[in-house]
């Protein structure tokens, strides 16, 4: 077979050499990693076609299957999904189970004539009832998309309006931080405005006897579902069938519904899942994800190793700031997610797992959602566990996986993604489309196709849309919109956004190189940096959220551009420091640099409903200190 030849092959020593013989024999590669996976379905006699067009290529033209068989592979009663709510609600399902509930579902489903092509969305937490109707779906062949509860009305209909579902499911409402948010008065709004909504199917996680009434043609989970159904008919159908529709953030306008094909998604999950990150079925792994971020798509592909998932809804900092240690010792844990600004907050919260948990289950820890600071690298392993593999990984929505994920194998260097992606020809492009030599910072593009491109934007009948979003800057070569640089070690540094890179007097700087130095001081809980136009140039003006009952005085904010200026430039050294009391951030966590800067400079913020806190926007407004 394949994999063995690639076993065999003498050239193939170290990471780098398999790395190269992924991206110069791709064709191979992916077979492979078909094979190694053990994917089910027909992969068909050809695997790449059209391998010079970028858009364009065509990953296994001839294969079929189904995305749901894949994570249902295993019906036994190990456990599949375990989940815990901040408020004590527990609950369990077991392979077995999770088939049966997933068939119950899509056979409701089909009664209702949805079938291959039919969009269904959710506006849910991170359930199991999530889960199944997600994998109820994708087992007929229909679209499954996904918001969380706490995205505002308009943000939903934004992003659902465009995509037509014929059915919602949603809990009649959540729980956050120990306050209960309602749904239903929300959903109520969002069926008034999308036309194509048929069927609401409400699961009435934490409401008891929830009222339905001015909802039309809604059903509670349990009068819905088919408990008859046992088995499910899975349609397999062409590799890039479509799977999944995710969003864009939407602060700059309207946001795109970047849509996934089944076969790229599941090829690129297994191969993250699998060898980047060594899931095994005994594993038992956790990301702590909303529904609205892609890391939940990423997290519930985990299923198809027959890893047992740990699902935790609710606030990280509930009922204290520890709370995700306990379910990481309560439920051994092996393998645990979350955003590179948890674990900053833990550090600033001074928790120390080390002294107060045992964690003896937890061999990986995964941060993404933005870079991970080298202080966070040392936090880590000096105050939660030394002996374990830390994979800072980026790649993003676009992608629905990762350009640059973690590697068991490889050692971890303090503010370092360990490696690039198998199969993925990263590269750093200077401004005139060639190369960047190694430590070289510049646009992170990636030069030949991968199966996990984005098939279409959803509604974007000419492809302009797709063009414009990464192939406009270099003809052919995908640019994603970060600002980074690969090291000597092969392993990536990300400095932020490229269109939030600041260009003081020409040169161009990174945000996360000025968050990393002010967030390491003490008093700073967190801050957000944006050029402004001044004096025909870009000034640096840098915004800090403190501690609370503390200000910004002179000291602090001379020991701010102290540890800025010895650490990086004297060039990354903020021309204004200003206090806030909040950052605007996406539902994802995101904070927004673009959203600021156009509030500085007096323009408009065309998607406020993308924001998780857009009032937060008004301490922008009109300051006193950007005028001098």
């Amino acid at each position: 077979m394949m994999l063995a030849r690639l076993e065999m092959d003498p050239g193939i020593r170290s990471y780098r050499d398999l790395h190269r013989f992924s991206i110069d024999s791709p064709d191979m590669f992916w077979r492979a990693i078909w094979e190694f996976c053990g994917v089910i379905g027909s992969p068909g006699e050809r695997t790449l076609q059209h391998a010079d067009r970028m858009p364009g290529a065509q990953w296994f033209p001839d294969a079929s299957l189904n995305f749901a068989e894949n994570l249902l592979r295993y019906r036994d009663d190990r456990e599949a999904l375990v989940f815990r709510s901040e408020t004590g609600i527990e609950s369990s399902l077991s392979y077995g189970q999770l088939y049966r509930e997933v068939a119950g579902v899509a056979s409701a489903l089909l009664r209702m004539g949805i079938g291959p092509g039919d969009r269904v969305a959710a506006y849910l937490p991170n359930l199991p009832e999530t889960i199944i109707a997600m994998l109820a779906t994708t087992s007929i062949g229909a679209i499954w998309s996904s918001c969380s509860p706490d995205f505002g009305i308009n943000g939903v209909v934004d992003r659902l309006g465009q995509i037509e579902p014929r059915v919602v499911f949603c809990a009649a409402a959540y729980t956050y931080n120990g306050k209960q948010h309602d749904c239903l008065a929300k959903i109520r709004q969002i069926q008034q405005r999308i036309g194509s909504i048929e069927k609401i199917v409400v699961t009435p996680y934490v409401a008891v006897d929830p009222d339905l009434s001015g909802l039309i043609n809604a059903q509670l989970w349990a009068d819905f579902q088919d408990t008859d159904a046992s088995e499910i008919d899975f349609a397999r159908l062409p590799f890039n069938h479509p799977v999944y529709i995710l969003y864009s953030s939407g602060t700059t306008g309207v946001p795109k519904c970047i849509t996934h094909g089944a076969g790229g998604t599941l090829l690129q999950h297994l191969k993250e899942l699998m060898l980047h990150t060594d899931l095994k079925r005994d594993d038992r792994f956790m990301y702590f994800t909303t529904c609205g971020w892609m890391m939940w798509n990423w997290m519930v592909s985990g299923l198809a190793t027959g890893a047992a998932l740990i699902l935790f809804e609710g606030s990280p900092f509930h009922p204290g700031p520890a709370a995700l240690f306990d379910l990481v010792d309560e439920q051994k844990i092996t393998v645990f997610g979350t955003g590179a600004k948890a674990i900053s907050a833990w550090q600033k919260a001074g928790v120390k797992p080390r002294k107060t948990h045992t964690m003896t289950s937890l061999k990986t820890i995964l941060s993404t959602g933005s870079p991970l600071a080298p202080e966070s690298f040392e936090y880590v392993y000096s105050e939660i566990k030394n002996d374990l593999c830390l994979s800072s990984i980026a790649g993003g929505t676009d992608i629905v996986s990762c350009f640059a994920p973690g590697c068991p194998t490889l050692p971890v260097y303090r503010g370092e993604i360990q490696c690039l992606g198998l199969g993925m020809a990263v590269e750093i492009c200077r401004d005139d489309g060639s190369y960047a030599d190694i430590n070289e910072t510049g646009e992170l593009c990636c030069r030949t196709p991968f199966p996990s491109m984005p098939v279409y934007f959803w509604g974007d009948a000419d492809g302009s849309k797709y063009q414009s979003a990464y192939f406009e800057q270099y003809p052919g070569i995908w640019a994603h919109g970060d600002y980074a640089k690969i090291t000597e070690h092969g392993g990536l540094v990300i400095f932020g956004r490229s269109d939030a890179t600041l260009n003081p007097g020409g040169v161009r700087i990174g945000t996360a190189e000025i968050y990393r130095q002010v967030e390491s001081l003490d008093e700073v809980v967190e801050s957000i940096c944006v050029g402004q136009d001044w004096d025909d140039d870009v000034r640096v003006v840098l915004f800090v959220r403190l501690r609370e009952r503390l200000t910004l005085d002179d000291d602090l904010q001379t020991r701010i551009r102290k540890v800025v200026r010895d650490n990086a430039t004297p060039r990354h050294v903020p021309a204004r420091i200003i206090q806030v009391g909040d950052i605007p951030r996406t539902v994802s966590g995101k904070i927004v640099e673009l959203a600021v800067r156009n509030v500085i400079h007096d323009r408009p913020v065309k998607n406020v409903d993308a924001l998780a806190n857009p009032e937060a926007l008004d301490l922008y407004r009109q300051l006193p200190e950007l005028s001098r």
